[in-house]
C-alpha cells in the first residue's frame, strides 16, 4: 500500500520531465526553423502584405476601396478573370489528358528505355519560353508549317486560324505547362509497387479493372500535384498569352502590366494581385477538400 503514492508520484515527475523535453525539442526546431522562417516571411509574405495596403489607396493616395469597386463597375476586369481561368482550366485539363496516358507509358518502359524518352519531356526546359512562343507562332501562323502542308495536301483551301486568337494561346501554353504535369506524375506512379497489380489480377479482376481501381487511385497524389503546379503558373502566365494572342486573348497577368507600366495605378494593379490570390487560395481549398473527400471514399471502400 506504501508503494503506490511513490509510484504515482515518480509517473508524475516522469510525464512532466516528458513534457519539458518535448518544450524544449520543440524550442529547439523552432531555432532550427527560424532562419527558414525569415526567409519567407521576407521574400513572401511581406510583398503580399505591402501588395495589399497598395490596394487600399485610390490614385489620389487616398484610403480607398475605389480599386476592389471597378471589379463590379467595370465589365473589362471580368471579362479578363473570367478569360484567366477559363485558360487556366483548359491547358490545366488538356495537360492531364496527354500527360497522363504520358506518364503512364513511359512508367512502363525498361528503366534505360524510360531515361531515354524522359530526355524528350525535360528537352523543352532547356529553350527560352519566349523562343518556345515564337516557334510556335512559325509553325501555327496563315503561311506557317501546318498551314502550308494542310493546303498543298489538298485538306483545306483557305489557312485555319491558329495563331493570334484563343486557340493558339492554348495550344503554346500546354506544349509549355505538359513537363510540369508529366514529372511529378511519373515519379509517383514509379513508386505504385507492381505486386498490387499482380495481387488484384490472381483475384480475377480483369487488366481495365485493375488499372481504375488499384492503379489509378495510387497515382491520384502525383496527378493532383501536376495538377496543381500547372494550374497556379497558368493563372500568372504574361509570355504565351501576350504572343500567341495577338492582342485578342488578355489575362489578369497582361492587365496588371497594363495598368501599372501605362497607367502607373499601382493601386488597380495591387488590387488585381490580391483578387487573384484570394480566389486562387480558396480554389486550392476546395480542390484540397474534393481530393480528400475522394481519397477517404476509395481507401474507405477497401
Amino acid at each position: 500500500m506504501s508503494v503506490r503514492p511513490a509510484e504515482f508520484g515518480s509517473h508524475g515527475l516522469n510525464a512532466g520531465a516528458l513534457r519539458a523535453d518535448a518544450r524544449r525539442e520543440s524550442l529547439g526546431l523552432l531555432g532550427l526553423c527560424s532562419p527558414g522562417l525569415a526567409l519567407v516571411g521576407i521574400i513572401i509574405v511581406l510583398p503580399i502584405g505591402w501588395l495589399f495596403w497598395l490596394s487600399l489607396f485610390d490614385e489620389s493616395g487616398q484610403l480607398s476601396g475605389a480599386n476592389y469597386a471597378r471589379f463590379v463597375e467595370q465589365a473589362s476586369y471580368i471579362r479578363t478573370f473570367i478569360t484567366t481561368f477559363e485558360v487556366a482550366f483548359l491547358v490545366t485539363g488538356l495537360c492531364g489528358l496527354i500527360g497522363y496516358p504520358l506518364a503512364y507509358m513511359l512508367s512502363q518502359l525498361p528503366r534505360r528505355a524510360a531515361s531515354i524518352c524522359l530526355i524528350f519531356v525535360v528537352l523543352p526546359f532547356w529553350t527560352s519560353v519566349l523562343v518556345r512562343t515564337y516557334a510556335w507562332l512559325v509553325i501555327l501562323q496563315r503561311k506557317g508549317l501546318v498551314n502550308t502542308w494542310l493546303i498543298d495536301l489538298g485538306l483545306i483551301s483557305q489557312p485555319l486560324p491558329l495563331a493570334h486568337n484563343f486557340a493558339g494561346v492554348i495550344i503554346g501554353m500546354t506544349h509549355i505547362m505538359l513537363p510540369f504535369l508529366v514529372l511529378p506524375l511519373y515519379a509517383s506512379m514509379k513508386t505504385i509497387d507492381a505486386d498490387y497489380l499482380r495481387a488484384a489480377m490472381n483475384l480475377g479482376a480483369p487488366p481495365t479493372a485493375t488499372f481504375w481501381q488499384v492503379f489509378f487511385p495510387l497515382s491520384l497524389p502525383g496527378l493532383a500535384a501536376g495538377v496543381v503546379i500547372v494550374f497556379i503558373l497558368c493563372l500568372g502566365f504574361f509570355v504565351t498569352p501576350a504572343l500567341m494572342g495577338g492582342g485578342k486573348v488578355i489575362m489578369w497577368a497582361m492587365r496588371m502590366e497594363q495598368t501599372t507600366s501605362l497607367y502607373s495605378n499601382w493601386g488597380a494593379g495591387s488590387a488585381l494581385g490580391v483578387v487573384l490570390l484570394a480566389v486562387t487560395l480558396g480554389l486550392l481549398g476546395l480542390f484540397r477538400w474534393l481530393l480528400g473527400a475522394r481519397a477517404a471514399n476509395v481507401w474507405g471502400a477497401r
